[in-house]
């Protein structure tokens, strides 16, 4: 692969009516699968080749807080991308630039697992990530930027489209950054009145904020459960 450009960024996701995320008040756990159910079935009626999470749902749902495995190395890492399976055709995309999570594989139901790293990482948590075969890229010093992140990915890997997912604080970044293309929001019919519970775009206290982005809305479909799924472009040139 040799491309320029970021892939597509299509942000997937379903909230309450008043934009909450945390699932775990939305009804009893047959409710809450039904929508689960439907949520996974519009996800896979887009032609995508990797979904995109933050660090904090790679934790709660997949290495459930194990710590990786250090061991320093021989000699030192430079810092420079790692592909740990030039075979892969699906994947999974996150964010651990402070080297938090512990792997026993280097794919997810068979998506090979990309992470987006800073180079202030050590030289035992690359050598860690090489030995389980875990792909990687850097995005800056200290802070991620992940317009640098997409670009590297899209030229590295066969990605021309990235599903964005949980959680709130990613897609509030990617958001801030101007790289979301589409919006697909299942609308549940649910209001969830939690205090404090994060909503679909989370955007750091600590960034900078760029101007609020208009939208076009591309389609509006009923499902069942009273769900509303609406399809948004993100209108080009609003940051």
């Amino acid at each position: 692969m040799n491309r320029n450009s970021k892939p597509y960024i299509i942000c997937h996701m379903a909230s309450t009516v008043n934009g909450r995320i945390i699932s775990v008040n939305w009804g009893n756990a047959e409710q809450r699968n039904k929508y689960s159910t439907l949520y996974e079935h519009c996800h896979n009626s887009f032609e995508s080749q990797a979904w995109m999470v933050g660090r904090a749902t790679l934790e709660k749902d997949f290495t459930k807080g194990s710590p990786p495995e250090l061991i320093h190395p021989e000699t030192p890492i430079g810092r420079e991308a790692f592909v740990g399976d030039s075979n892969a055709t699906s994947f999974v995309i996150g964010v651990d630039n402070k080297g938090k999570l512990g792997w026993k594989s280097n794919e997810i139901d068979g998506d090979h697992i990309i992470l987006i790293l800073t180079e202030d990482i050590s030289d035992s948590h690359l050598h860690y990530l090489r030995r389980v075969g875990i792909s990687y890229v850097f995005a800056g010093k200290n802070e991620v930027n992940f317009k640098v992140a997409l670009e590297q990915i899209g030229s590295l890997f066969p990605i021309q489209t990235i599903m964005l997912e949980g959680g709130g604080h990613i897609k509030g970044s990617l958001l801030n950054e101007g790289l979301i293309d589409e919006l697909s929001l299942l609308l549940l019919p649910v209001v969830d009145g939690t205090g404090g519970a994060p909503t679909t775009f989370e955007v750091s206290k600590y960034l900078s904020k760029t101007p609020t982005q208009s939208l076009k809305l591309i389609d509006t479909v009923k499902l069942i459960e009273n769900v509303l799924w609406l399809k948004y472009s993100f209108i080009a040139n609003q940051i």
